[in-house]
């Protein structure tokens, strides 16, 4: 208690934040608009999530911010941590990058958990691009860009209170303090706190279907604002603790911690972020601005599963420098510039040491031509040179065109080269008896290659009216070429895991077809069907990717009432997944009794949510997931011997808890 009293006062001796949006080339997303919103005019395939989106679910973190939007499929990672993973275009998190208002965030360490680590109500919007993202960014996107927005200190209102609980015991509490200091600067607190302190194991399988939690999230900013000189500046500090332990039920951590008595886990995370943004826009030249983005993070995971003990701290900082003008008109612009990123690990995994230094430095330059009506163009370039990666090229290609009224048509193409962290993105894994076998191939990291591959992507959508009501409808297909992979191979044997460099093809291939409409006033339906067909080349041959559905369909209801004089209303929203069967990994080495047949059987899952505006100021609302209950029969194999060659809670294809319900409340102080 002391430390965190400690912590909460360190705060208030933060000052300043973020660079400006509009001069980043950000999106401005107003609170009239819809709740999900597929822009029009970006040249990139982009889809805004507003604040409005993310309170249509138990949106308690950015993890579960995607339960209403079909561009994301979100799974658990395995049966144990209540772990949230996401994935675009058939591809996991860590070939996405994400970012909280363009500084990289997710990555390196913090890739299994760090979802988790971002309260929902901190949110202002979310922009999530398909494909090849901007070289303003980086070079690690492949699959897609998910940047965050917070809520800004300007824009903020005095006070807002967010309580929440559920029926698998989870309790949380969001308040927001916010307050304009003078006419220049104003400054917010955000904290947060969840628990979850009872054991509860619903399928009689011996162990808890979701760890026990606690988690303390504290934020400050502030924000200096001085339109008349066209400066903008934000500070940002946060400090985090995250405590999870699973395992049996009867586990006791402080007399079974790495022994044989009863299969237990723990992982304990303490993190600190502390970033700055300095923005200057020409007063003269409001199309001419500098941004200056400058962050630190370390980010400290202590953690064992069973027996095997895996600790990871990642310091790390990162800076960019941004210029953006024109070319003789604003038809013309442009954005350059220079960017440097350090990371230090230090990993103990296996009884061994993986200690090791990136850094990179680089530059880029990205051209933007738009006619300000049917077509644009966003071609862009950056060199690196990594200690690591080596000297590299990153080109990135975004086209726009409108053929005809509410019709646009679009293209992407883009390479991307990142570093794989193979303990940390597979942490899943630690949650068996399975050993981990690298097949060395002399690279330099873990005795790896680095990843590397290019993405292309078609999409078009096209406004429609019907029956006097409107809607739209579309399709994008991707295609992601790998030219070399970490592989992860669990198709060898059920007891091991081996890694190695790509040796053959391996390709993901997306189509999505969407369809939305307003039934009535206040009234709309979003539909979408998803088609993934994703294979690698692995030692035994090529194969679908494991836990990965060929075939998806979305569907989401959305009903509001007229709002009243006094600001009451309701709002009800019902969401439908429908997954089709996925590949398995391979567990015939087993005993009969612990294994799984080739392919999962298809499933559906229905989450709704009611909410009950009794005013402007305050709020209440009641909702459940997986509603139908529908759960995995088998989730640990060789539950009855955790100790054993056959234990695994790493494959999971479908809800592991059942049904689950939850209310809460939101009061406001405008």
């Amino acid at each position: 208690m002391q430390n965190q009293k400690s912590i909460i006062l360190l705060l208030f001796f933060c000052a300043l934040n973020s660079y400006s949006q509009d001069t980043l080339k950000e999106v401005k997303v107003q609170s009239q608009k819809a709740g999900l919103y597929k822009s029009q005019t970006l040249t990139a395939n982009t889809t805004l999530l507003t604040s409005k989106e993310l309170l249509k679910a138990a949106c308690c973190n950015l993890a579960e911010s995607f339960e209403t939007n079909p561009s994301i499929d979100v799974s658990f990672s395995d049966a144990l941590t209540g772990t949230k993973q996401i994935k675009m275009l058939g591809l996991t998190s860590p070939y996405l990058l994400i970012s909280e208002e363009n500084i990289p965030s997710v990555r390196g360490a913090s890739q299994a958990y760090g979802l988790s680590f971002t309260p929902g109500t901190w949110i202002e919007s979310i922009q999530i691009t398909k494909g090849a993202g901007s070289v303003v960014n980086g070079f690690e996107s492949i699959s897609g860009q998910i940047n965050t927005e917070l809520i800004k200190p300007t824009k903020d209102i005095p006070f807002f209170l967010n309580a929440y609980g559920s029926s698998d015991s989870r309790m949380e509490l969001n308040t927001h303090f916010n307050r304009k200091i003078s006419d220049k600067w104003s400054s917010s607190l955000f904290v947060h706190g969840n628990s979850r302190p009872s054991k509860l194991d619903m399928n009689s399988d011996g162990f808890l279907d979701n760890p026990l939690a606690k988690q303390i999230n504290v934020l400050n900013r502030w924000q200096y604002t001085n339109a008349e000189k066209g400066w903008v500046s934000f500070l940002n500090f946060r400090y985090m603790n995250d405590k999870k332990q699973t395992g049996e039920m009867d586990f006791n951590p402080d007399s079974d911690r790495l022994t044989t008595q009863h299969w237990g886990s723990e992982i304990n995370t303490e993190r600190v972020d502390i970033s700055t943004k300095l923005g200057y826009v020409f007063p003269q030249m409001p199309f001419q601005s500098i941004g200056f983005q400058n962050a630190f993070n370390s980010h400290n995971q202590e953690s064992f599963f069973g027996l095997n003990q895996y600790n990871i701290k990642q310091s790390s900082y990162y800076s960019n420098l941004i210029f953006n003008s024109i070319i003789h008109n604003t038809m013309h612009k442009f954005a350059t510039g220079l960017n440097f990123s350090f990371d230090k690990y230090q990993e103990f995994a296996f009884q061994n040491t993986y200690d090791r230094t990136d850094n990179t430095v680089g530059a880029f330059f990205e051209y933007t031509y738009d006619n300000m009506s049917n077509f644009s163009m966003v071609l862009g370039g950056r060199i690196d040179n990594s200690n690591r990666l080596g000297f590299f090229a990153t080109p990135r290609l975004h086209v726009r065109f409108t053929p005809w009224e509410k019709g646009v048509l679009r293209f992407s193409a883009g390479r991307g080269k990142r570093s794989p962290n193979i303990f940390a993105e597979n942490q899943a894994l630690f949650n068996s008896s399975r050993t981990f076998d690298i097949l060395n191939s002399g690279g330099k990291i873990y005795g790896l290659n680095p990843e590397i591959a290019w993405n292309y992507g078609l999409s078009f959508s096209q406004g429609i009216t019907l029956f006097g009501k409107k809607g739209d409808i579309g399709f994008d297909i991707f295609r992601t070429d790998f030219q070399n992979q970490v592989v992860v191979d669990l198709f060898q044997s059920a007891q091991q895991v081996l890694f190695y460099n790509l040796n053959g093809k391996s390709f993901a291939n997306s189509l999505q077809i969407e369809f939305n409409y307003e039934l009535a006033k206040h009234f709309n339906f979003r539909s979408a069907y998803k088609y993934y067909d994703i294979q690698t080349d692995y030692l035994s041959g090529r194969s679908q990717r494991y836990l990965q559905a060929k075939n998806r369909f979305f569907g989401n209801l959305e009903y509001e009432t007229h709002l009243s004089e006094k600001g009451k209303r309701w709002k009800f929203d019902f969401t439908f997944n429908w997954t089709g069967e996925q590949q398995l990994p391979i567990t015939t080495t087993n005993p009969t009794s612990d294994r799984l047949p080739e392919f999962s059987p298809s499933f559906s899952v229905m989450n709704m949510q009611i909410t009950r505006l009794f005013s402007s100021t305050f709020e209440m609302y009641f909702g459940g997931e997986n509603i139908g209950n529908y759960k995995q029969e088998k989730v640990i194999l060789g539950a009855d011997s955790p100790f054993g060659p056959n234990f695994d809670a790493s494959i999971v294809y479908a809800p592991v808890f059942g049904q689950m319900y939850y209310a809460g409340l939101r009061f406001k102080i405008k």
